[in-house]
């Protein structure tokens, strides 16, 4: 056990480390910082715009996806809720940050007829 001690003893009585520049640790910082707002926070605060525009323009009769891929067609807008249509008098409600996009006039139809 007293071999351990000695090493120990050993290096604690070499010096300290030696002390890195401050400054260039806090331009890394910096730089860390500079590329996580210009790839990380930047995006997805643009994503995050868009998709209250998205939300915010929804009108009677658009059709929608939903995040769960559910295709339908807008009956209502409320505040916070969509009435959506998606069968034969078929309407769920949804809460209006569900709607993933807003698919061009007649993309139901052309889906239907498809699957005849």
């Amino acid at each position: 056990m007293s071999f351990f001690v000695s090493s120990a003893m050993a290096q604690a009585q070499t010096g300290a480390a030696p002390q890195g520049n401050p400054m260039v640790t806090l331009l890394m910082f910096g730089g860390l910082f500079v590329f996580m707002y210009l790839f990380i926070i930047r995006p997805q605060r643009k994503r995050q715009k868009e998709h209250t525009a998205l939300v915010s323009a929804l009108a009677k009769g658009d059709e929608v996806i939903m995040t769960s891929g559910m295709l339908g067609k807008v009956v209502k807008v409320d505040e916070n809720y969509v009435v959506l249509e998606t069968g034969n008098n078929i309407e769920l409600k949804f809460q209006k940050v569900a709607v993933h996009a807003v698919l061009p006039k007649g993309t139901i139809k052309s889906i239907d007829a498809a699957k005849d």
